[in-house]
C-alpha cells in the first residue's frame, strides 16, 4: 500500500480521445496537474499505447510512480498500421464500446495502491466518462481540444439541423455556392459562411456518423462540472464570453505549450506523446538564415491525393524558398506518399523531408519564417507562440473555422482555395517576401506577446484560470446532479 501521505493526494484520471492532436494537449495538462500535487493516471487506448512504445522505446512510460499509464480497448479490430484510425469509425466505436472498460479500469485503480480517484479529466468527445464520474460521485471536467470558435460552432449543430441547413439536399450543394451563404446567429461570432463551420455539416446523409456524434457529445457537455479549452482570453474573447449563458463554467487555460514550459522537472519532461518516431531537423535548421524556411506539415490525420501532393511539391520548388516538409507515410489516401524524383533532385540543397519532428521546437526556431498548415488547433496555437504566420489548407472538422479566424479575424493566415502549383508558389512568395506577409508577421508577433502574457505565472489569465479551475472544481467536490 502507498504511504498515508501519498494516499491523501488528489488523483486525476486523464483520458484523451485516441488521436495525436488530442493526446498531446491532454498530456500537457496532466503534467501541469501533476505539478500541482495530483497523482495522475493517463488512459490511452491499447492501440495507441503500443504505437507510443514503438515510437519512443519500451521503457519510455515507466518514469514516475505518481504518473501512471493505463489502457482500455477502443473496440476496433486489431491493426498493425502506424497511422491514425479512421475517425468516424473511432468516434462510433469509443461511444458504443468504451464505457464498461473504463468503469472496470477505475474500479481496479480504486482497489490498488494508488490514492482513491478524486476527479476525471476527459476529452470533450469521450463523454461516456461522465456516467462513471457520476457513479463515483467525483467532479469531471471536459477538455475540448478545439478552439473556442470551433467548439461554439459545434454547439450549433442541433440548430443547423433544425433549420434545415444540414444535411445538404444533394452533393451539388458542395460546389454550387450554397456553402458561401452566411449566418449571423452564432453567439460570439458575427458572420460566418457555412463553409467555415466545422466540415461535418457537408454531408447529404441524415444518419451521418460525425453529424450525429458531434450533436450527441455537445448535448452531454452541460453535465460536466466545468469545461476547459486550450486557448487564451485575448485571442477568443467574444466567443469565450458568449459561453457563460450556455454551459457550465468554461475556463480558457492555454496555450498549454507555454504553461508547460514552466515545468522544471526532468522526469516529467521525458514523458512524450508522439506516436511517430521523431527525426532531428534542428541541425539542418541551424544552417539556415533567420526567417528563411517554410515549414510544411499537415498534421496527423489530413490526407490528400497524389495529384495534390505533386502540386504542393512543385509550388514549393518554384518558390525557390528553403523548406522543411513533414510527410507522414500515410499522407496520401490509399497509397504511399511518393514525390517526383525530379522535384527531389531540384530541391535537394534547400529542402529537407522528414517523417515526423518535434513541431514546437521547429516553430520556435529562428530560421522558420512561415508555416504551411492544415489549421489544426494545436498547430495554430504553436504557430502563434512561435510568432510564425501561416498559409492555411484546412482538411476537416473545425480546421475550416480556425482557418477563417486566422485569415479574416486575427490577420495571421492566407487561405489556399484550391491546390494548384502556381497559386501555392504565389502564396509562399507572398508569405515570405510580400507586403501582406510582413503585415501578418507583425500581427502574429503581437498575438505571441499576448499568449505569453496569458501563460505568465504572475497574473496571466490562463495561469490564473487553471489555478481557479483546480481549486474550484477538481478539489472543490462540485459534483453536478
Amino acid at each position: 500500500m502507498g504511504s498515508l501521505n501519498t494516499m491523501n493526494k488528489p488523483h486525476a484520471v486523464c483520458i484523451p480521445f485516441p488521436a495525436q492532436g488530442h493526446i498531446n494537449p491532454m498530456l500537457k495538462l496532466a503534467k501541469l496537474l501533476h505539478l500541482k500535487g495530483f497523482h495522475i493516471t493517463f488512459v490511452n487506448t491499447e492501440y495507441n499505447h503500443k504505437r507510443l512504445l514503438k515510437a519512443r522505446g519500451p521503457d519510455s512510460l515507466k518514469g514516475l510512480s505518481s504518473f501512471r499509464f493505463q489502457t482500455i480497448p477502443d473496440g476496433l479490430p486489431e491493426s498493425d498500421l502506424d497511422a491514425t484510425q479512421d475517425i468516424p469509425s473511432l468516434c462510433d466505436s469509443t461511444r458504443r464500446t468504451c464505457l464498461p472498460h473504463f468503469r472496470n479500469l477505475l474500479t481496479k485503480i480504486n482497489n490498488s495502491d494508488a490514492p482513491p480517484i478524486s476527479c476525471i479529466v476527459s476529452d470533450g468527445v469521450m463523454s461516456f466518462t461522465l456516467d462513471v464520474a457520476e457513479e463515483l460521485g467525483v467532479p469531471e471536467v471536459l477538455f475540448w481540444t478545439t478552439s473556442a470558435c470551433g467548439f461554439m460552432c459545434y454547439l450549433q449543430y442541433e440548430q443547423l439541423i433544425e433549420e434545415g441547413l444540414t444535411p445538404l439536399k444533394d452533393t451539388s450543394y458542395i460546389t454550387n455556392g450554397y456553402l458561401e451563404s452566411t449566418i449571423d446567429w452564432i453567439p460570439g461570432i458575427k458572420k460566418i459562411r457555412l463553409r467555415d463551420i466545422p466540415s461535418f455539416i457537408r454531408t447529404t446523409d441524415p444518419n451521418d456518423i460525425m453529424l450525429d456524434f458531434v450533436k450527441w457529445e455537445c448535448g452531454r457537455a452541460g453535465r460536466a462540472s466545468a469545461i476547459i479549452l486550450n486557448t487564451f482570453d485575448a485571442l477568443e474573447h467574444e466567443v469565450l464570453e458568449a459561453f457563460s449563458s450556455i454551459l457550465p463554467p468554461v475556463y480558457s487555460i492555454g496555450p498549454l505549450n507555454l504553461l508547460v514550459k514552466q515545468v522544471n522537472d526532468k522526469e516529467l519532461e521525458a514523458i512524450g506523446s508522439n506516436l511517430w518516431k521523431e527525426s532531428d531537423c534542428m541541425e539542418w535548421l541551424d544552417t539556415k538564415e533567420s526567417s528563411s524556411v517554410v515549414y510544411v506539415n499537415f498534421g496527423s490525420i489530413a490526407v490528400m491525393t497524389s495529384e495534390q501532393l505533386i502540386e504542393f511539391a512543385w509550388g514549393l520548388a518554384n518558390s525557390y524558398k528553403s523548406f522543411l516538409w513533414v510527410i507522414r507515410p500515410d499522407l496520401v489516401a490509399g497509397e504511399n506518399a511518393i514525390l517526383p524524383p525530379e522535384f527531389v533532385k531540384q530541391t535537394q540543397n534547400r529542402g529537407l523531408l522528414s517523417n515526423w519532428c518535434s513541431q514546437e521546437q521547429v516553430l520556435t526556431h529562428p530560421a522558420v519564417g512561415g508555416y504551411l498548415t492544415h489549421s489544426g488547433w494545436n498547430s495554430t496555437l504553436e504557430s502563434v507562440c512561435g510568432g510564425v504566420p501561416m498559409i492555411c489548407w484546412p482538411f476537416f472538422a473545425e480546421q475550416q473555422t480556425n482557418c477563417h479566424f486566422c485569415c479574416k479575424k486575427w490577420g495571421i493566415g492566407l487561405e489556399i482555395e484550391d491546390v494548384n502549383r502556381d497559386k501555392i508558389e504565389n502564396l509562399v512568395t507572398e508569405l515570405m517576401d510580400g507586403a501582406k506577409g510582413k503585415e501578418m508577421k507583425h500581427k502574429v508577433l503581437q498575438w505571441k506577446e499576448l499568449a505569453e502574457g496569458a501563460a505568465s505565472s504572475f497574473n496571466g489569465s490562463s495561469f490564473l484560470n487553471l489555478d481557479n479551475m483546480v481549486h474550484e472544481v477538481l478539489l472543490g467536490n462540485t459534483v453536478k446532479n
